[in-house]
């Protein structure tokens, strides 16, 4: 027994003995394991969290072809020495305003347009430093410059145009002219309508008079019982009214002097709105939603999408902004070369409109339907299936019966009728005339008719509707440019300083198509252009 005992012992020991042996050589194989299945990062540089002996650029980590140097070389010709007059010796030392505005443009190309996100990035972002050389603005100097400076941005933009001229970007072969909605820096539910503000006001002055008179009463009575007069303090609930009556009161006259601007001599009515935060600001109505916009209007040239004319408008339509359109072209590049193409949508279809392309001999393309059937979609005749004669003043109806005019009113208003046998025993009755009493087809115009119908005989041309189809890859794609790099809204109120950023945004465009073609013809050059670059 003891024998056996022993053995089972020295069993046991050496089992024991060979299970760590076991143990330890699986140790062994799962290190080797480990080790080899381990990723072989790069290493940091040596000592890249110490100082060097010799001084650095720290530049030199970016790429050679980066933008911040193009952006730097193009922006550094700007012209601002009429900014300088507001600058005086006295005092601290002010930031150039050739840096600070190098830093806006730069900015605004690189999608970052709120002054305290700039600030942040004059830290962060070697781009940014390098159009600054270094130098940190903080938010509030970049917000009062671009606040104070409203109309150097007009100037600046048409340096941009003027240097696309130059390198050979604008050719003025065709220029296509557009508008397009941006956000007010505005909300609808800190808004009125006139009706509203007129019962408002109406309400707050019955308030303030009543607690002006309670306060007095109140005043008299303390006076007779303390014998004292301790003179007399505005109570906080009249204050409150009595600020918020101004208020209303403001909002009123400013909504009755757009609309007055808008709509001469026209009787506001009492659905009109206006805000509150930006009382310049139009309501419009776009696919059903309500909001606060300007209609930003463009002049685009064919050849590589710069735009050579701009400005914001309040009305909610193009109709009426031709003129304007054309007056910012000539001021950016002069007079309108014979040859030139102007192509326009049929928003901009107006008689005013057809007028300036007259008056200016502007070889014009406006679309003068939105591409409606000749009948409407129930198969009734519109006024465009009418043919007009000028000479003789009258309209022929598609059944050949005329329509003579019946009333010229000192507004210029023309209205056309026919003959009511005609239109009795017409076969088209039914799908032409309109009252409900069996009066006749009445046609209403003004004395741009012949103007309409000049400019549709045009279109109907297939040489003019080739030169109009360029202008969907002309202008609409430099709205969209504008949008996708995250502009979709202004961030100042005010038509006057709006308009000064929109100038700033297109300044901005045309300098991000400058340093696009410097680069392609750096990488690849024009022997027909020179560059000093």
């Amino acid at each position: 027994m003891p024998v056996q005992g022993n053995t089972n012992k020295d069993s046991a020991g050496e089992d024991l003995f060979q299970i760590e042996e076991k143990q330890t050589e699986i140790g062994v194989k799962a290190k080797r394991v480990a080790v080899s299945t381990t990723v072989p990062f790069k290493q940091p540089e040596e000592g890249f969290n110490q100082r060097t002996l010799f001084p650095t650029n720290i530049f030199d980590v970016l790429p050679d072809d980066h933008d911040c140097y193009m952006y730097s070389d193009i922006l550094g010709s700007l012209d601002v020495s009429e900014l300088h007059k507001n600058y005086s010796v006295l005092g601290q030392n002010a930031y150039d305003p050739k840096t600070l505005i190098s830093i806006l443009i730069y900015s605004y190309s690189q999608r970052v347009f709120s002054s305290r996100q700039i600030a942040e990035k004059l830290h962060l972002d070697l781009g940014f430093m390098y159009i600054s050389k270094l130098q940190k603005p903080d938010f509030r100097v970049l917000s009062d410059f671009r606040k104070d400076n409203i109309e150097f941005f007009k100037k600046c933009f048409h340096q941009t145009v003027k240097l696309a001229f130059e390198i050979g970007l604008v050719k003025l072969g065709q220029i296509s002219i557009d508008g397009s909605k941006f956000k007010a820096s505005t909300s609808k539910h800190k808004a009125m309508s006139y009706g509203r503000l007129k019962a408002k006001e109406k309400e707050l002055t019955y308030e303030v008079e009543r607690l002006i008179r309670q306060a007095e009463k109140q005043d008299r009575q303390e006076d007779e019982k303390y014998k004292e007069t301790t003179g007399y303090e505005v109570p906080e609930d009249l204050r409150y009214k009595q600020k918020r009556l101004k208020k209303i009161i403001e909002a009123r006259e400013a909504i009755e002097q757009r609309e007055e601007k808008l709509h001469p001599e026209k009787k506001v009515e009492d659905k009109k709105q206006i805000s509150f935060s930006d009382q310049e600001a139009p309501p419009v109505i776009s696919k059903g939603e309500f909001s606060y916009s300007y209609n930003g209007q463009i002049s685009v040239d064919s050849h590589s999408q710069i735009i050579v004319g701009e400005h914001v408008s309040q009305s909610s339509n193009d109709k009426e902004q031709l003129e304007q359109a054309i007056e910012e072209i000539k001021q950016s590049v002069g007079e309108l070369p014979e040859d030139v193409k102007v192509s326009i949508d049929n928003g901009y279809f107006s008689g005013n409109n057809l007028e300036t392309l007259k008056v200016n001999e502007i070889d014009g393309y406006v679309a003068c339907s939105k591409g409606e059937k000749e009948s409407g979609g129930d198969g009734s005749i519109k006024k465009d299936n009418f043919e007009y004669h000028e000479e003789d003043d009258y309209f022929i109806c598609p059944e050949g019966n005329k329509l003579e005019m019946v009333s010229n009113t000192s507004e210029g208003k023309k209205i056309y009728k026919a003959k009511k046998e005609d239109c009795d025993n017409c076969p088209m009755r039914n799908k032409c005339c309109r009252s409900k009493k069996g009066e006749p087809r009445i046609i209403t115009t003004d004395r741009f008719e012949g103007l309409r119908q000049e400019m549709k005989e045009k279109m109907n041309l297939e040489s003019s509707k080739e030169i109009y189809r360029q202008r969907k890859v002309i202008v609409e794609p430099v709205f969209g440019q504008i949008k996708q790099s995250g502009f979709r809204g202004f961030s100042m109120r005010g038509k006057r300083k709006v308009a000064g950023e929109f100038s700033l945004i297109c300044a901005v465009h045309n300098i991000k198509k400058i340093v696009r073609a410097l680069k392609d013809r750096v990488s690849c050059p024009d022997p027909g252009i020179s560059l000093q670059y």
